[in-house]
């Protein structure tokens, strides 16, 4: 009988066409919602994920699950705890998406500051007169300052640096990131990154303790020219804090692709802000990237399945589940 992978959520073909060349059976989710989780899981042998989330209930109800792989990069949705103590291995597509996110992140720099909303906005209204009022600012010799220096974080400063002329600063706290390439210069705190950003980007992960570790504090801290940009997780961010810093000028925009709860309410009082750029959490939404996310996440798959370790683990169950009546 041929293994099952579940996929709760579409994919790329390639990714599906991987696992089938190899010998597994593709099992369509019929949603992502917990109900349909704890229905669809109980009798597959891997699950291909996007953004749902694996809490104890799921994965205890996932008895036959040997590898639970991620479409993309960010695992804060799974109990990495109990998979890990139910044998279940997490992989993800580290390197999947850094490329495309951090291309996303310098298009909103630029247009960020060179205000080109609001240009496309007067153009398409025929209104000359705004290249008057409104006045944009060049970004070479500005600063960006990054917090998170890892695969995203990395290219994002390169091509910032090399392609922009920004002064690149950083504050990270994992030491496998270190040292830092030669054209950035490292912060001693979290809070330095807003004071002397002109923008300040984050790239960190969620959980752990780094979720609402960005509030009003920090952007009291802010320049009031400056701009604010969060293509990671909307968990990091006090939104309530980020939308009354907004209305009493303390920074000059934002840029977001994620928010705390999406979709956002339509009475998200964000999305009514003209100085704010707004995405919907699409920034590895390119076609090569849904591709990679998909064939990293099936290789991860088959790895697990064929008792290899996965390339890119998240957990390290110590009794791995291997065979299907382990379970």
């Amino acid at each position: 009988m041929k293994p099952v992978v579940l996929i709760p959520q579409d994919v790329a073909e390639e990714g599906k066409d991987f696992l089938i060349e190899r010998g597994y059976s593709i099992r369509m989710g019929r949603g992502t919602d917990k109900a349909s989780l704890l229905a669809d899981i109980k009798d597959v042998d891997a699950v291909l994920f996007r953004n749902e989330a694996y809490d104890a209930d799921v994965l205890e109800a996932a008895k036959r699950v040997k590898v639970l792989a991620r479409h993309g990069v960010g695992v804060d949705k799974v109990d990495l705890k109990r998979a890990e103590e139910l044998g279940i291995w997490v992989t993800n597509g580290a390197i999947s998406n850094s490329l495309t996110v951090a291309e996303m992140t310098l298009g909103f720099i630029i247009a960020l500051g060179r205000n080109l909303v609001g240009s496309n906005e007067a153009a398409h209204a025929a209104d000359y007169d705004f290249r008057d009022r409104v006045i944009s600012m060049e970004l070479e010799g500005k600063t960006l300052a990054l917090l998170g220096l890892g695969k995203i974080g990395k290219l994002v400063a390169q091509k910032a640096y090399y392609g922009l002329g920004m002064k690149i600063v950083a504050y990270d706290t994992n030491q496998a990131h270190l040292p830092f390439p030669s054209y950035v210069t490292q912060l001693g705190s979290f809070n330095e990154a807003f004071k002397v950003g002109d923008f300040v980007s984050a790239h960190y992960p969620a959980g752990g303790g780094n979720n609402h570790s960005i509030t009003r504090e920090q952007f009291s801290l802010m320049k009031p020219s400056a701009f604010f940009m969060n293509l990671a997780r909307g968990e990091l961010v006090v939104e309530s804090d980020l939308v009354e810093a907004l209305r009493e000028g303390l920074i000059a925009g934002a840029g977001l692709d994620v928010f705390e709860k999406e979709p956002p309410s339509k009475d998200n009082p964000l999305l009514a802000m003209e100085n704010v750029l707004l995405t919907p959490h699409n920034a590895a939404m390119t076609a090569e990237c849904r591709i990679r996310m998909s064939l990293h996440a099936a290789q991860g798959i088959d790895e697990v399945l064929s008792g290899r370790v996965p390339t890119w683990p998240v957990n390290r169950p110590e009794h791995p589940r291997r065979k299907r009546e382990d379970a």
